[in-house]
């Protein structure tokens, strides 16, 4: 059974504009979810900020797919943890995005890599007792910069609280983004969605089909009750025009990625 593909925004592609104002282009874009940033509109801590986003976006008919922190497990102070967890429950939002420390996996010692996936078992444990749920974002400059690094990082942390979000590197071809996104799976819950140039130089997304095609179609084909998520993100010039283009182009890629519905006179068997 799959649960389908979600596609939605990253609010910090917009951090100069407001909750409304982003809740509006998602809701002209069709797309059916966002991920709360933490540093502009939805600050740890504020929690008047978080239930007012939560409002909003429900009455906007978008569900919140996460609170995206900037907590780096391992490095930043534990007790800060305690802020960004009450900003989520009060957010609403079913799991925190958090980044896998502060080093590159090729300078990170054994006794970093050992403090930063006992820091995830720990908030993931703590995270639990509310229903949420830890993301750590594939980031370069963190542990999740390599696939082997990162499912060293998830084996270490081992806590079933504990998914991946996966992202291609500037640079990345798409057979092995396609590698990266079959061994994270079926626990992969969100892509971030954005196409670049090997230089870093943004693109349209039009531009990245020939790696993001066979990717949604795996996150679309993949088993799980569940739905995952394609979070667009990075537009060119932080445009919102852009936006919408590159919203009518994910649209178009996950209706090609899903298989049709079963004719209504199908006997499923087991």
């Amino acid at each position: 059974m799959t649960g389908g593909v979600v596609p939605g925004l990253v609010s910090v592609t917009f951090r100069q504009l407001g909750v409304a104002e982003v809740l509006g282009l998602v809701t002209r874009a069709g797309l059916g979810a966002v991920e709360w940033g933490g540093d502009v509109h939805v600050p740890a801590g504020d929690l008047a900020a978080a239930r007012r986003a939560a409002v909003l976006s429900a009455d906007a008919g978008i569900a919140i797919e996460a609170y995206g922190s900037y907590y780096r497990a391992g490095d930043d102070d534990p007790a800060g943890f305690d802020a960004v967890l009450r900003t989520a429950v009060a957010l609403g939002a079913p799991r925190i995005r958090i980044w896998a420390g502060r080093s590159g996996s090729a300078d990170a010692e054994p006794a970093a890599r050992a403090r930063v996936a006992a820091d995830v078992h720990r908030i993931a444990a703590l995270a639990a007792g509310d229903g949420v749920g830890i993301a750590v974002e594939h980031h370069p400059n963190t542990l999740t910069d390599t696939l082997e690094t990162a499912l060293e990082l998830y084996g270490a942390a081992d806590h079933p609280g504990v998914r991946p979000y996966w992202q291609p590197r500037i640079g990345q071809d798409a057979e092995s983004s396609l590698r990266e996104v079959a061994a994270l799976l079926p626990g992969l819950v969100t892509a971030h969605v954005f196409s670049w140039a090997a230089d870093g130089v943004r693109l349209p997304l039009a531009d990245g089909g020939a790696l993001w095609r066979p990717v949604l179609a795996a996150l679309a084909g993949a088993p799980g009750d569940g739905a995952r998520y394609a979070l667009l993100e990075f537009v060119r010039d932080d445009d919102p025009a852009v936006f919408l283009e590159d919203a009518a182009t994910l649209h178009r890629w996950l209706a090609e990625a899903t298989p049709p519905a079963p004719p209504a006179t199908a006997a499923w068997r087991r």
